[in-house]
């Protein structure tokens, strides 16, 4: 994969360092609340065990972005996963996607959704994501938008509310 940083993109799973894991850990809770909070390293390498597509990039020893996804017949609990499960027979699942402050805006995200996208096409299976809308989240909807996601569906929670997209 081409990129102007020159950083690598590596997987990771549940039994990856916990060095690595913390600094994943951390950037998930610096994007709260844009994606939803973890609370330990066991709850993050229970997301891993349970996902089909984990992904981080990192620039020499630093992370800067990871992106979490899951596929169809997970027994992952989250009801916007749960969305998808009751709409679709296959797919492929976003389920977070961070990036630290400074590299936002780089074309980081495109490349490790393009990437993510050339599995769902061989598999001809959509890809879907949810996004807040409440508190509202106003540059990953247009980012998705143009990316040639629709909004499929939308759900008010007790304390947020998000937009449910497929590609």
């Amino acid at each position: 994969m081409k990129n102007k940083f020159r950083y690598s993109v590596k997987e990771f799973s549940s039994s990856t360092d916990q060095a690595l894991l913390s600094e994943i850990l951390a950037l998930n809770q610096d994007n709260t609340p844009e994606v939803g909070n973890l609370a330990s390293i066991k709850e993050l390498q229970n997301l891993a065990r349970q996902s089909s597509n984990n992904y981080y990039i990192s620039i020499k020893d630093e992370i800067i972005a990871f992106m979490i996804c899951f596929r169809e017949n997970s027994y992952y609990h989250s009801e916007n996963y749960k969305f998808f499960s009751k709409k679709e027979k296959k797919f492929l699942y976003v389920d977070r996607i961070a990036i630290k402050d400074t590299y936002r805006r780089k074309g980081i995200a495109k490349n490790l959704y393009s990437m993510i996208e050339i599995q769902a096409n061989a598999e001809t299976i959509p890809l879907c994501c949810e996004v807040n809308t409440i508190p509202l989240n106003d540059i990953s909807i247009k980012f998705h938008e143009d990316f040639g996601f629709s909004q499929v569906g939308k759900h008010d929670f007790i304390d947020h509310s998000v937009a449910y997209f497929q590609k």
